[in-house]
């Protein structure tokens, strides 16, 4: 996948109101929900127990956590965009975010995203990109929300 290459305020701006891409599906099993659980001590059994989720789980099989399919927009940003000239960027925020349905164990997600707001701070570009994690197996949407990142561009 090729991703979208910006260099400047003004060649971000340009992309004002569109898509700027989608990342390839990253697929989220049991060893990924399993280290989750272990890096934040969330050990809900819904997440890890698979033969109790098999049992007892709506879904007949473990889910992953909503913050673990949140925790994938960084990489899957990285496959959208690559900005350059960069002194640094900074996560500012995350707004409106809904988890929609359920990833379960061994489905695959990806990300679609588009630029919402672009805003000038003199020396600083604020940007909000509304995103949407969808499952491949299902179509249906796992989260969607606003992710607001700060870019230093690089003086001149």
């Amino acid at each position: 996948m090729e991703r979208l290459v910006i260099n400047s305020y003004e060649e971000f701006a340009q992309h004002l109101g569109q898509e700027l891409g989608k990342s390839d599906y990253i697929l989220v099993d049991q060893d990924r929900i399993n280290l989750f659980a272990d890096a934040t001590m969330d050990h809900q059994w819904i997440h890890v127990d698979t033969e109790k989720a098999k049992a007892e789980s709506p879904f007949g099989q473990t889910i992953a956590h909503g913050y673990l399919t949140l925790s994938l927009i960084p990489v899957l940003w990285e496959q959208i965009i690559e900005v350059h000239n960069l002194e640094r960027m900074m996560n500012y925020g995350m707004d409106k975010m809904k988890f929609g349905q359920p990833v379960l164990s061994g489905q695959s997600v990806r990300m679609t995203t588009t630029l919402s707001e672009i805003q000038n701070l003199r020396g600083a570009i604020k940007t909000t990109i509304r995103f949407v994690i969808d499952i491949k197996e299902t179509g249906k949407k796992a989260v969607e929300g606003d992710a607001t990142f700060i870019y230093y561009f690089k003086k001149d």
